[in-house]
């Protein structure tokens, strides 16, 4: 017989962690082997137990999900992680993948999907929804925002005028201006409110 699938579960709420850990450990096939409750502590449970397969939620607390995936597989690019999340936004699928996961569900999906897609991605394959392929698609083939247009973006999300913008970027104010333009534009929005909501609602911007 097949020895267990070893798993590490990463997540910040301690009723969701000790749900799936709880769930998991029923499936004769699986063995929870460590937890974590934030981007650290993953990190460092990966590296002590160096799981077959890894739960990871996006929005943990030092170190976000994304930079934990990248981290981890930068010191082991074996490393098989399934992102376990309530985001569904098309940049936060985007960096996600981008950043080496496998597979992307979403927390309403049911026991049967999550039991195989921990199977497959221990087999070395992907699991990527439609739905969500299908916003991955999208992310992928739209307009690109670039470094200096998102500095910008984060902070009209946080309401800085474009006075407050230049400053912040030690530009001028009619550069900001163009940069506002260029953000509206790419983003399909008409007004700093709208560009806001898309952020948000896509993961481009994060509020802490």
């Amino acid at each position: 017989m097949a020895a267990p699938i070893r798993l590490l579960v990463v997540d910040d709420h301690t009723v969701v962690r000790g749900g799936l850990v709880a769930l998991l450990t029923t499936v004769e096939d699986m063995n929870v082997v460590a937890e974590a409750s934030d981007g650290d502590e993953a990190i460092a449970q990966y590296a002590k137990h160096q799981p077959d397969v890894t739960l990871m939620d996006l929005r943990l607390k030092k170190v976000s999900g994304v930079e934990a995936i990248q981290r981890i597989r930068a010191q082991s690019p074996q490393a098989r992680i399934i992102v376990l999340t309530t985001f569904d936004g098309d940049e936060d699928i985007f960096r996600a993948v981008q950043a080496g996961a496998k597979a992307y569900l979403l927390k309403g999906m049911s026991v049967e999907e999550l039991i195989s897609t921990v199977r497959a991605v221990h087999q070395g394959r992907t699991h990527i929804p439609a739905a969500i392929a299908e916003k991955l698609a999208e992310r992928v083939a739209g307009p690109q925002l670039t470094a200096r247009e998102l500095e910008v973006l984060q902070r009209i999300v946080r309401g800085r005028s474009n006075k407050e913008i230049g400053s912040d970027l030690s530009i001028s104010e009619a550069t900001v201006k163009t940069h506002v333009n260029s953000v509206l534009a790419k983003l399909g929005v008409n007004d700093r409110t709208g560009a806001s909501r898309a952020a948000l609602q896509r993961g481009i911007v994060h509020l802490d």
